[in-house]
């Protein structure tokens, strides 16, 4: 069963940085597509960033040229490496896992990493 497990949430001053981590079992994670999702309070889940199993990536404009995600195959890890922190950063950061076994989707969620971005 795969379980993404993200950690590195923090309370940050704005203009920091951070880097959230999330490792995914499983030893199928080369194929994995990994995506970062935030929710912040009482509004819905929204993507933030994406790496296909092929390394294509995507970003939601709110965090172009802040934000960047990566991933270390060889540790199962995918990465957010967040700079230029705002307030509105401020949410839950999950990471999302989905992948395709003979024409059939499978995705799993971690459960969550508390980002706070306040002075």
């Amino acid at each position: 069963q795969v379980q993404p497990v993200e950690s590195g949430g923090d309370l940050v001053q704005p203009g920091g940085s951070l880097r959230l981590s999330c490792l995914a079992s499983g030893s199928l994670f080369r194929i994995y597509d990994m995506t970062w999702y935030r929710q912040a309070p009482g509004k819905q889940r929204e993507l933030v960033a994406s790496m296909s199993s092929v390394g294509t990536t995507n970003y939601a404009d709110s965090v172009k040229g802040r934000f960047a995600i990566s991933r270390d195959t060889a540790k199962n890890t995918v990465y957010l490496q967040m700079n230029s922190l705002k307030p509105e950063d401020t949410a839950v950061y999950f990471c999302h896992a989905k992948w395709r076994i003979f024409q059939r989707d499978y995705d799993a969620w971690g459960q969550g990493t508390q980002v706070t971005v306040s002075s």
